[in-house]
């Protein structure tokens, strides 16, 4: 009975000192696919996110767009191969706030698919067919608040289940960079 009332006593403490603030985030991104001898393509991310902030933990939910793929040279054709997939993700980090300025964090993450664009010495694929329709993923990374409300981020997403990429199994990885702003 003791342990019950120090756990209510404890979330009271901590829903009493938490802050909760919207923001949104944008940045560029370079993703590859794991496994491969590919280039990396260049992309962009961006989406809100929702921070609950109680002391040194903070729990961020998010919706973001964000762009991955590849790219390649074709040695059948003898061009270029790019490969560009657009992604709802979906992460839900757990920031450990180690100073007042600095962060640490990790999660997982949830990705939808929702459109893809090969080209290909000229050629233009837009099917979904040849990849999953989605990934289930884990980012981790570090953060730097700065004054007047934004924020600036690094971070690295882990694909952690198979896209089944034309029968292939590789997993998207994704370095992204990120600046923020709080509400």
């Amino acid at each position: 009975m003791r342990k019950i009332l120090v756990l209510f006593f404890a979330l009271g403490l901590m829903s009493t000192a938490a802050q909760a603030q919207f923001g949104v985030r944008a940045g560029l991104s370079s993703a590859n696919f794991s496994d491969t001898d590919f280039n990396s393509n260049m992309g962009f991310h961006g989406g809100l996110y929702y921070r609950i902030d109680a002391a040194f933990l903070s729990i961020e939910p998010g919706i973001q767009y964000a762009q991955k793929g590849y790219e390649t040279e074709a040695a059948s054709m003898g061009g270029e191969i790019t490969e560009t997939m657009n992604y709802i993700d979906v992460p839900v980090l757990v920031r450990l706030n180690f100073l007042p300025a600095i962060n640490v964090f990790a999660g997982p993450q949830a990705s939808l698919l929702v459109s893809r664009k090969r080209e290909e010495g000229g050629d233009t694929q837009t099917s979904t067919e040849p990849i999953k329709g989605y990934d289930i993923g884990a980012v981790v990374g570090i953060g730097v608040n700065l004054p007047a409300g934004f924020n600036i981020q690094g971070s690295y997403d882990l694909g952690l289940s198979s896209l089944n990429y034309y029968d292939v199994d590789v997993k998207n990885r994704i370095f992204k960079v990120s600046l923020g702003y709080d509400f």
